[in-house]
């Protein structure tokens, strides 16, 4: 069983990224928490021909730490914040962050999934406090229709899956570099399957009940 409003929920966030509205900026946002900082015990084999890269199946934790990004779809562009925590503060000052690189008259419509971080009631009075901004949710466990979320990715399979870090400093500095890398080579993002179409392969899915 989906959500009641899933259909209604789909066609409002891939109609933003289909027909943005005029004057405004639409800005995918989530965040990937805890991170862990992950050091192996022994060096790795690097690839070689015929033979596999090797890692290390222990490893030496050294903190964790909280991915906070915001994608904006007219050129593809990606501002990261990185916090110790996962709470409404943290979430707060990624909102703060973004304000004011959007220029002065733009209205910004922001994409996120149904995290409680996220209707926070200080959020909800932050909101309140700068009009310009209109939050549009995800449906419940669909967060991949939040295209931030393949940055979320493309970080964890290149970079954070196979790397050895030895602090949050040197883990933080790698994923920016990512994201710098990212930045200089960002395209607008494109949508090419309609909500119906969605929609219409979501339907052919196994029924699973909400969480």
């Amino acid at each position: 069983m989906i959500e009641p409003a899933f259909a209604s929920k789909v066609e409002d966030v891939v109609g933003l990224y289909m027909n943005p509205p005029d004057h405004a900026v639409v800005v995918p946002i989530d965040e990937k928490s805890q991170i862990q900082v992950l050091d192996r015990t022994q060096p790795g084999l690097p690839l070689k021909p015929g033979k596999c890269g090797t890692m290390t199946h222990d490893y030496k934790r050294h903190g964790i730490t909280t991915l906070f990004a915001a994608l904006n779809i007219l050129d593809g562009t990606v501002l990261g914040r990185y916090m110790p925590k996962h709470t409404h503060k943290e979430f707060l000052k990624c909102l703060n962050a973004v304000e004011p690189d959007v220029p002065a008259g733009k209205m910004i419509h922001a994409i996120a999934d149904n995290d409680a971080t996220h209707k926070h009631p200080k959020v909800h009075e932050w909101l309140a406090d700068h009009p310009r901004w209109t939050f549009h949710y995800t449906p419940t466990s669909a967060s991949w229709l939040n295209v931030v979320e393949g940055l979320f990715s493309t970080i964890t399979r290149r970079r954070i899956r196979r790397g050895v870090f030895t602090s949050v400093s040197n883990l933080q500095q790698a994923i920016h570099q990512s994201i710098r890398n990212h930045n200089k080579m960002s395209k607008p993002f494109v949508e090419t399957k309609p909500a119906d179409v969605i929609l219409a392969k979501v339907s052919r899915l196994p029924a699973v009940p909400i969480e």
